[in-house]
């Protein structure tokens, strides 16, 4: 099964593709989809939609897998990483992907040992539970650590 993991976000939404056989995971692709933070809001979405419906048609994915939206302390955050999140989930619903949503916490946990793990520690986790792969970025490594807590935590379809 090949399980698209995405860690939403407006400037740099990262992606990361990994093959689930029963309890063994490998890397299949990772990456970032960056939008122009000088372009108006619209635009900026519809590169997000795009790029990341490209990487969708070229890696064709099962199913996929998000972090659940949490609330940031400036609301303008917020409503602009919804939107973007809006995207991502367009995207995957205009192939028919399911998307299990997992909280960051989880996520976090369930590569990390722990909830309130640093980025650092989930990316250094994620090479240890993917040898030899080469990130694109902390988005990536993030977007891969929700696909790797998916194949432990989501659906068995």
């Amino acid at each position: 099964m090949l399980i698209l993991g995405l860690d939403p976000s407006l400037s740099c939404t990262g992606w990361g593709v990994i093959r689930a056989e029963g309890a063994r995971i490998t890397h299949i692709a990772n990456g970032q989809v960056k939008t122009d933070a000088g372009a108006p809001l619209a635009e900026r979405l519809a590169a997000l939609q795009t790029g990341l419906a490209a990487v969708i048609a070229e890696h064709r994915p099962d199913r996929a897998a998000a972090e659940e939206i949490f609330v940031n302390k400036n609301p303008q955050s917020t409503l602009k990483l919804a939107q973007a999140r809006g995207c991502v989930l367009a995207a995957c619903g205009a192939t028919g992907l399911t998307v299990n949503e997992h909280a960051a916490r989880l996520v976090k946990k369930a590569v990390t040992g722990t909830g309130g793990a640093e980025k650092a520690q989930v990316a250094a986790m994620v090479k240890v539970l993917l040898p030899g792969v080469q990130i694109a970025g902390s988005d990536a490594a993030d977007a891969l650590a929700v696909a790797i807590a998916d194949a432990h935590l989501g659906p068995r379809n």
